[in-house]
């Protein structure tokens, strides 16, 4: 796919790798719809550089775990651009907690958010992006989702799902669209971690580095210029899987 032109939409897109992934889709060429939570100063920021670039750009707040703001989401874009050529579904949550500890409104929870979303946005999606013959779905899966994490059991178990979702829709949705998946490993540490919990992540990878979102926007940019690519999974860690 030429992506000048071409209209984005990106889910969890204000933040974080969320919001590199934006960034690079608008450098790119492409008209931007930002989806966001909670993040609605970050996301409007976001939609004043992406104008600045040139290119036209909305947010639109919903929660993915809500067919009802999905539906609302597509049709924002629909509004707004009349076409939907990217969807990038990046939103997510992280939560750990010992397996037995996970209580069922967590375990809901997290599948809601990093499965059944993706699953909602695909779907209603999908005529807007059929329509012009050659959309295409990246899904930001984790490598939580290759590998057996037992402190994340229900993110893995979600990861894990939206891999597998990935390959089901690249067949139930072809030839008209394509659907893929990238599994970053450490391209962002959380947040909350430590300098030490920094450092021991580090040590663990092949590579002896940690990513950058960048790493996963050369990714991105693959998979949706990559006409003859779908069903796939690629991870961006440095090798981690390997371990």
């Amino acid at each position: 796919m030429e992506i000048p032109g071409k209209v984005a939409l990106v889910t969890g897109g204000a933040r974080r790798v969320g919001r590199a992934l934006s960034l690079a889709l608008a450098r790119a060429g492409a008209d931007l719809v930002v989806g966001y939570h909670s993040s609605g100063r970050a996301a409007e920021s976001l939609v004043e550089e992406v104008r600045a670039l040139g290119r036209r750009a909305i947010a639109v707040q919903g929660d993915v775990a809500s067919k009802a703001d999905v539906d609302a989401l597509v049709r924002a874009a629909d509004a707004a651009f009349g076409r939907l050529d990217i969807l990038v579904n990046n939103a997510a949550s992280f939560e750990a907690a010992p397996f037995l500890e996970i209580t069922e409104a967590a375990w809901d929870r997290v599948l809601a958010v990093n499965l059944k979303g993706p699953f909602l946005l695909s779907q209603a999606a999908a005529p807007l992006l059929r329509a012009h013959g050659d959309g295409v779905i990246v899904n930001i899966a984790d490598l939580a989702g290759l590998q057996p994490w037992p402190g994340y059991a229900h993110h893995s178990v979600a990861k894990a799902g939206l891999i597998h979702l990935t390959r089901v829709a690249a067949r139930a949705l072809a030839p008209q669209i394509r659907v893929a998946a990238i599994a970053p490993g450490t391209v962002l540490p959380p947040e909350t971690f430590t300098p030490e919990e920094v450092y021991k992540l580090r040590a663990g990878i092949p590579l002896e580095r940690i990513g950058s979102p960048e790493d996963v926007v050369e990714a991105l940019l693959y998979l949706v210029r990559s006409d003859f690519v779908t069903g796939i999974v690629i991870p961006v860690d440095g090798g981690r899987l390997l371990v």
